[in-house]
């Protein structure tokens, strides 16, 4: 039988919940965070593949409008129609004289590739396409859940896991999966991070408060992800959104042919 005096020495401190809705609230976070930049990967990926993909077809048929409208123009002679014409022209040109004025390094579109790739220093190639494998989503979610920066409470400490954190977000994002093992090993035989000092519960309510306003700004940030067209394209076809991009640029071909069909039809009454 114990004694109430007994009792209250076995009692949790207060201090000692603070710390356990301290530690699940940054696993909440940091599941959440995961999500979020897994989600935000995705959608870039697939805006680079749209654009690869469709970027040509959009371009086609703009160009064809402005042509068909010159043809109008042309043919009529009507004020309207070469307002119109000049209007579709403008929205396919570059900006006027900037290419000549800077000796083709760029177009109203910004600097050439040529050119950038010459201040750069790097070589001129498209954007890849990348789509994490299987393996480096689970290598990515595993690193993230062992080394992020909101686990350690020492300066020096979160300052290592936030530039480990770094570089397994640009191998995430290029879905270098070599590069996510090596990380991997490289966590695994790194020095142990420190067990957490007990804590004032002033600085574990700072805390707590802290990591409210984390959540806070990382659902503003996943609410504009979801809010934007290429994420809208997404969810019509998750399982496959290859599938969706070949439908769009069978449509978009085919508002090609018609266009082309009309411009015809007009330079033949010509």
């Amino acid at each position: 039988m114990t004694t109430p005096e007994a009792e209250q020495s076995q009692a949790p401190r207060p201090e000692e919940r603070l710390e356990k809705a301290v530690r699940a609230a940054e696993q909440a976070l940091i599941e959440y965070e995961i999500a979020v930049e897994t989600f935000r990967v995705e959608v870039e990926n697939f805006s680079r593949l749209h654009e690869q993909r469709l970027g040509p077809l959009y371009s086609r048929i703009e160009e064809l409008d402005a042509q068909i409208a010159e043809a109008k123009a042309a043919r009529t002679g009507d004020p309207e129609d070469v307002r119109r014409a000049e209007e579709a022209r403008a929205r396919v040109l570059p900006i006027p004289g900037v290419e000549e004025m800077l000796n083709g390094w760029m177009d109203g579109d910004g600097l050439f590739p040529e050119a950038a790739a010459m201040l750069t220093g790097q070589a001129v190639r498209p954007p890849e396409r990348v789509r994490p494998s299987e393996e480096a989503r689970r290598l990515y979610r595993e690193l993230a859940r062992k080394a992020h920066p909101d686990l350690a409470q020492e300066e020096e400490e979160q300052q290592r896991r936030e530039e480990f954190i770094t570089r397994v977000n640009a191998a995430y994002a290029r879905g270098d999966e070599k590069l996510l093992a090596e990380l991997a090993e490289e966590w695994a035989a790194g020095p142990v991070p420190p067990e957490r000092r007990p804590s004032r519960a002033e600085e574990l309510y700072v805390r707590l408060e802290w990591l409210a306003q984390r959540k806070e700004l990382l659902t503003l940030v996943a609410r504009e992800l979801e809010d934007g067209a290429i994420a809208g394209m997404l969810r019509l076809a998750p399982d496959d959104p290859d599938a969706l991009l070949e439908e769009i640029a069978d449509r978009l071909r085919a508002d090609i042919g018609q266009r082309e069909a009309q411009l015809a039809g007009l330079l033949g009454q010509g």
